[in-house]
């Protein structure tokens, strides 16, 4: 006869609740266990003279609950299976076995490998009090989350949600930031002690930036947030996103979006692109969120187009992009170590060349200067394919020789110049000259997009200073002499030099 183990649900907090069936269970056992005896049915228990053991200590005793619930596991098991034929061990949980018990989920995944009898016996949960004294239908939609481990990812404001295990302050201040992050400060929610439970019960609502503030958490406490279809939350969801796209293609949406292809699009996504990396320089955090969602946008387009096709849809490309990531950080998500950014690299490094390899790809036969995309602006592409080169020795040995390689250029420049030689002759050395300075701006740590990016910037400021002082004089830069001109170029110089 295999040995026996039996769980059962003490309910919500009511003794009234208890069934007949668990309290006959609890009198004819052999020995009863309690998770804890911090529950308000424990006095009946007592009064109908049920004695128990309770695991009270190992929260004292250990240093988290994954570590309590697995010794609680682990002690019941010993027990069972050193219990004679016919003893009866029950193990007693608070509110229904099955919501909310981790060492119930361990026994029902061990139990089995042990040669153990497992029987569970349903009480009446938290939820059954909730769904009556908060006064909502779970069919309209609703979620239980756990405040140990809740996800801002996780919330959807269109469901009624239940947050339990806010078992003190410091668990209501975590979920209350996880809330904030789609609920405004003032949102009300609904806090709750001992539903259902005579003389103890407590329901409270509050703005959530209170709720933390509030005492008497415990644990038969929750979080109620009601569920709110209004536009405003859901537009602050991935999921909203996903369906305004969605819309906007379909043929009852946009006329100009469901006339885009690929193609139509390729100049918006890189227009959009330049006009984030201006509000990095701008450093204005208002215009970089702006921008941000425009070249979101231009990813969701080119995904629903797809989706439309049936090939893939964002979801598949968050999937590939986590996947990516997971892979290429084995210094995160594995054994792996990077003590610093350049070890990190080559982790990325050679996470790359392992995932061609999976491909059928040999990275050893690739070329030294593959990878690099073909339609980048030509600077950057120059600095990132004399990177790549770099990499083998295919380069010079200093800064200096570099500078030397740009005097040699600009005289062969000169020289095509002073000849008049032909225009794609003049061309490949004036192309030849820029290569060259890109080489200095890797043996000085620079990049050199970014370097002209900041002259550019430059130029168009002084430039700026010459027209406005012109137009103070009552004139402007057409009517200017290159003279006039100049001497105000020197004073925007000299403005600078002050700042």
């Amino acid at each position: 006869m295999s040995a026996t183990l039996t769980v059962v649900g003490l309910g919500s907090g009511n003794p009234d609740r208890l069934t007949l069936g668990i309290i006959k269970k609890l009198k004819a056992a052999s020995v009863v266990y309690v998770r804890t005896k911090e529950h308000p049915v424990m006095a009946a228990l007592s009064e109908l003279e049920i004695t128990s053991q309770s695991f009270d200590g190992l929260y004292e005793s250990l240093s988290s609950f994954p570590e309590v619930y697995a010794a609680i596991t682990s002690k019941l098991i010993e027990e069972a299976q050193a219990a004679a034929n016919g003893t009866d061990i029950v193990y007693a949980v608070p509110g229904h076995p099955m919501v909310a018990e981790s060492a119930v989920s361990q026994l029902r995944e061990r139990c089995p490998e042990e040669g153990i009898e497992l029987q569970i016996l349903g009480g009446e949960s938290f939820l059954d009090e909730a769904f009556v004294r908060l006064g909502f239908d779970p069919i309209e939609g609703f979620q239980l989350l756990d405040a140990s481990g809740i996800r801002s990812a996780q919330l959807q404001p269109e469901l009624h949600t239940l947050i339990g295990q806010v078992y003190d302050s410091f668990t209501a201040s975590e979920t209350k930031l996880c809330l904030m992050e789609l609920y405004p400060p003032e949102y009300e929610v609904v806090v709750g002690h001992a539903l259902g439970v005579e003389n103890e019960e407590s329901i409270v609502r509050v703005p959530l930036y209170e709720l933390d503030r509030l005492d008497g958490y415990g644990n038969l406490s929750l979080v109620y947030v009601p569920a709110n279809r209004d536009e405003n939350l859901r537009n602050r969801t991935f999921a909203r996103l996903h369906e305004i796209v969605d819309i906007l293609r379909s043929p009852e949406g946009c006329p100009w979006d469901r006339e885009q292809t690929h193609e139509s699009l390729r100049k918006n996504l890189i227009e959009e692109t330049y006009e984030f990396l201006e509000t990095i320089d701008e450093d204005d955090p208002d215009h970089m969120k702006e921008e941000l969602g425009d070249l979101l946008l231009q990813i969701m387009l080119h995904s629903q187009m797809e989706e439309e096709l049936g090939t893939f849809n964002v979801y598949d490309v968050i999937e590939g992009l986590n996947d990516k990531l997971i892979f290429r950080h084995p210094h995160v998500f594995g054994d792996t170590n990077a003590n610093d950014a350049e070890e990190a690299l080559k982790n990325w490094d050679g996470m790359k060349a392992e995932e061609k390899r999976r491909k059928g790809v040999k990275p050893e036969e690739l070329s030294v200067l593959s990878g690099v995309p073909r339609d980048l602006p030509a600077l950057m592409k120059a600095y990132k394919l004399q990177k790549k080169a770099s990499k083998v020795g295919f380069d010079w040995d200093n800064a200096t020789d570099c500078i030397a390689k740009i005097r040699e250029e600009i005289d062969e420049l000169q020289e095509a110049i002073d000849t008049d030689a032909a225009t794609d002759d003049q061309i490949l050395e004036l192309g030849d000259l820029l290569f060259a300075v890109t080489n200095v701006a890797r043996f000085i740590g620079a990049d050199p997009e970014e370097a002209l990016t900041r002259t550019n910037r430059k130029f168009v400021r002084r430039f700026q200073y010459i027209e406005q002082s012109l137009q103070r004089k009552g004139t402007s830069v057409k009517d200017s002499s290159l003279e006039e001109m100049e001497e105000l170029w020197q004073e925007a110089k000299a403005e600078e030099r002050k700042v």
